[in-house]
């Protein structure tokens, strides 16, 4: 598909606050969000409610959330029910997370200390557990049985992604193909996931709406999250730990190869893809900074940065074929302020 100038990004810029004008475009609606998720999280146990308004209250930006009120907007949905939504897919990200950080065994979370790491694996695993059964619980309230396709198929498909990686620990001949496949599960399906079900409950508002904006949504989502995902791997190599708020390495350190150890090793000399490969085989850091600049030295930091590049054209693209209005203007900022941590 041809990318119009207007819709396409060369390069990331940055903006001292450029997400101000999204978040004011649905302030009345994310503030409702940001409410309800509180109260649902409510449990008589007192660790469960603990620990669960530890990780929700710990920062980042909500953009799941976020994506789920543009895109039910940008078709013109003017109910409530995507506040409710958007909830369900906090907590949806919210419990990934606490999983997450077990499996990889990460002790530090948007500059804070992670709850697997504060409170122990068990606990954290089993609020994880809770958070996953409201969320559907909420899905059952929205009464609409698409939605809940749509969500229950992702959060299987997200697992899947997650031991499709686990699997991959230290698979020295994991192809870019298989990698792509793994973040496709594991993180671009919830994004994918926000902005189809926003459509959907467009579209169950307006029986008139056009079906095909549904998908165009949905790819929209799939892409932005793909470039998401490049992104953050990307970061593992080049960025710092006050901007990703985790280590530095920590990829290495799990064994996990991710895009720029997967070009590193395909275009690298053969010295520097047996230290990469040592590295990887004994989640050693050891030798950090020579790795980093095997990655930059390679080109498969700049290989990282065009496809996350490419990704976000492709998300644009896909709002290019939406009616022209604010919230589409809005979706189109969060793509390119993701795009932006490359900067």
């Amino acid at each position: 598909m041809e990318i119009s100038p207007a819709h396409s990004i060369k390069e990331a810029h940055t903006d001292s606050n450029p997400l101000s004008d999204v978040y004011q475009l649905v302030e009345k609606e994310f503030a409702a969000v940001n409410h309800l998720i509180p109260r649902k999280i409510s449990s008589d146990v007192a660790m469960v409610e603990e620990i669960g308004q530890y990780i929700v209250e710990s920062g980042g930006k909500r953009l799941r959330p976020m994506m789920v009120l543009l895109s039910s907007q940008a078709l013109g949905y003017k109910g409530e029910q995507n506040v409710e939504l958007a909830a369900i897919i906090e907590f949806l990200h919210t419990a990934t997370l606490l999983h997450d950080d077990v499996v990889d065994r990460s002790g530090l979370r948007r500059g804070r200390v992670t709850a697997n790491e504060k409170w122990g694996n068990a606990p954290s695993v089993l609020v994880g557990d809770f958070l996953y059964s409201r969320a559907f619980q909420l899905m059952v309230e929205l009464a609409s049985m698409d939605i809940m396709a749509v969500l229950s198929g992702a959060t299987n498909t997200i697992a899947e992604g997650e031991v499709m990686q686990l699997a991959n620990i230290g698979n020295m001949a994991l192809s870019e193909a298989d990698y792509r496949e793994v973040i496709r599960c594991k993180t671009a399906l919830l994004f994918e996931a926000a902005t189809h079900t926003g459509a959907l409950l467009a579209q169950e508002a307006d029986a008139a709406q056009d079906a095909g904006n549904i998908e165009i949504l949905r790819k929209f989502g799939l892409h932005f999250g793909l470039a998401y995902q490049l992104v953050d791997d990307w970061l593992d190599y080049a960025g710092t730990t006050k901007t990703m708020g985790k280590n530095v390495g920590d990829d290495l350190a799990e064994g996990k190869l991710t895009l720029p150890l997967i070009q590193a090793l395909k275009v690298a000399p053969a010295a520097d893809q047996a230290l990469i490969t040592h590295a990887l085989q004994n989640k050693s850091q050891e030798h950090m900074s020579e790795i980093l600049a095997i990655v930059e030295k390679s080109g498969a930091l700049a290989y990282t940065h065009a496809a996350a590049v490419t990704e976000t054209n492709l998300a644009l693209a896909c709002l290019a074929q939406l009616p022209d209005n604010p919230y589409r203007t809005a979706l189109s900022t969060l793509a390119t302020f993701s795009l932006s941590r490359l900067a």
